[in-house]
């Protein structure tokens, strides 16, 4: 047993990666000529379909030396809050605890719990209450944040979250049954 581990430990360790990551996109655009000819061929007066590769940007390299910056878009469904916004920092609330992201970061992938997003540009600290989403921290000093919905905590009124907190909780407390329970909790 002993001499098998250590023949397993004595391999040599591949420099180069078998297989590329799924943030490699090619920086050319790769294009199936074969059929570009063919749809030319058939319809000369209409372009062709758009692939999904047209729709991907090209990420930057992973740079040798860590950037002074951290380059993040923040999007929700309807919207884009920011859109590649270079920050010192951001501090997003993720269910394994808070992650403060600075340029460098190790790629990573994580799911957001409701909470306090923070963007940090110099000295100036924009915050944002999100519900859930993920985060995805590329290794080139990009991060990706999808939120299912946010709001800067400077358009929350407390009182109106107090109000609806105290009416929320006393009709789960009224509540008898399961069925009325759950139509609460929606």
């Amino acid at each position: 047993m002993l001499g098998r581990a250590s023949g397993l430990l004595a391999r040599p360790i591949l420099a180069a990666r078998a297989r590329p990551f799924s943030t490699d996109v090619p920086a050319a655009q790769t294009a199936d000529a074969t059929f570009l000819e063919a749809w030319k061929k058939v319809i000369p007066n209409m372009d062709p379909p758009k692939t999904p590769l047209s729709f991907i940007q090209p990420r930057p390299l992973t740079p040798s030396s860590i950037p002074s910056k951290l380059t993040v878009n923040f999007v929700l469904p309807y919207t884009s809050e920011l859109a590649t916004k270079e920050v010192d920092m951001v501090i997003v609330p993720a269910t394994t605890g808070q992650i403060g992201v600075l340029p460098g970061h190790v790629a990573t992938i994580s799911e957001l719990k409701p909470g306090v997003l923070s963007v940090h540009e110099g000295s100036k600290v924009t915050k944002y209450f999100i519900s859930s989403g993920f985060v995805f921290i590329h290794a080139n000093s990009f991060a990706d944040i999808i939120a299912v919905e946010a709001v800067p905590l400077d358009q929350i009124d407390a009182s109106l979250v107090q109000k609806g907190l105290a009416e929320f909780t006393q009709k789960l407390s009224s509540a008898t049954t399961d069925l009325e329970k759950a139509e609460v909790q929606i």
